[in-house]
């Protein structure tokens, strides 16, 4: 029966996860206050593991989402023009020119070239960073905060965007400067509680980007950042699970991979008929949850 309960909280954790990473309303918020009610009978130094690699199911299901998007291999035919430029080129050219020309959807790998450049903020900062501030910060008082603060920067960004004409409204407009400056916003996500798709779809409202391209960058950027993250995570504690704790993390990433595309594809058809407004309340609305419940909680454990 313990074990059939311990299941059933990993389920509930993935689907929280998968839900919570991509709509912008804070995946930590949420744990911290399901954590509070529902804890696993796991040792301390997994679950820690185990909530950041589960997230390797929700960027799978970004990767099967936009394969189609992402995947930067073709296979096409030289046109009589192209063949007769690679004639002239010497052999080492010719061979790397006729596999770029057959193999490679070049606008597919200047997509990527952006999403790098995206990710050298969060390689600069985030990273190395990335211990030193959950330890300063993750506390419920800090994802209050922050919850609020982007509920409220939600709102006025979106009052301040009506009938604002977005430079950005395809993806292959985006320059590589605009992403970089939306890496920079991912960074701030490092601040419990700001929530990475928030901060940085927010950032890429603010640099003109509309809301679609914002979002969907936003789950372009998350398979290299959060795939790192969750690298960096298994290299520091060493790969030493238990057939028990590899169970749970399979669990867990599984429900996440399926309700995150469920959750995906409600946010993008969401944001095509509506704005980002009631994600800001609802934020207000939990961060204000959060900051009562554990404000009582000390005061009647006092």
């Amino acid at each position: 029966m313990s074990t059939f309960i311990e299941i059933l909280k990993v389920i509930l954790l993935g689907v929280v996860e998968g839900i919570t990473e991509w709509l912008p309303i804070s995946s930590t918020g949420h744990m911290i206050l399901i954590d509070e009610f529902v804890k696993l009978n796991v040792r301390p130094e997994f679950m820690e593991v185990f909530l950041v690699v589960i997230q390797l199911g929700a960027i799978l299901a970004v990767v099967l989402l936009f394969w189609g998007r992402l995947w930067p291999f073709c296979s096409l035919e030289l046109t009589a023009a192209e063949k007769k430029k690679l004639a002239r080129k010497p052999a080492a050219e010719k061979v790397f020119w006729t596999f770029v020309l057959r193999f490679c959807n070049i606008e597919k790998w200047i997509l990527w070239l952006k999403i790098f450049i995206a990710c050298i903020p969060t390689i600069l900062i985030g990273f190395p960073l990335n211990d030193w501030i959950e330890e300063k910060f993750n506390n419920y008082f800090v994802v209050a905060v922050t919850l609020i603060v982007y509920g409220i920067l939600f709102i006025v960004i979106e009052n301040v965007n009506q009938g604002r004409k977005m430079r950005i409204r395809k993806m292959n407009q985006m320059d590589y400067l605009t992403a970089f400056g939306i890496g920079w916003f991912q960074v701030l996500a490092l601040i419990p509680g700001t929530s990475r798709s928030g901060a940085t779809i927010l950032g890429g409202m603010l640099l003109g980007a509309s809301r679609t391209v914002a979002a969907e960058f936003t789950f372009y950027l998350a398979i290299p950042t959060m795939f790192g993250a969750s690298l960096l995570k298994l290299i520091k504690f060493g790969f030493s699970f238990t057939a028990w704790e590899v169970l749970l993390l399979l669990i867990g990433m599984l429900v996440a991979f399926i309700v995150s595309i469920f959750a995906i594809k409600f946010l993008l058809g969401y944001i095509r008929k509506k704005d980002f407004k009631a994600f800001g309340w609802y934020r207000i609305g939990l961060g204000i949850l959060v900051l009562v419940y554990f404000v009582f909680k000390r005061y009647w454990a006092g």
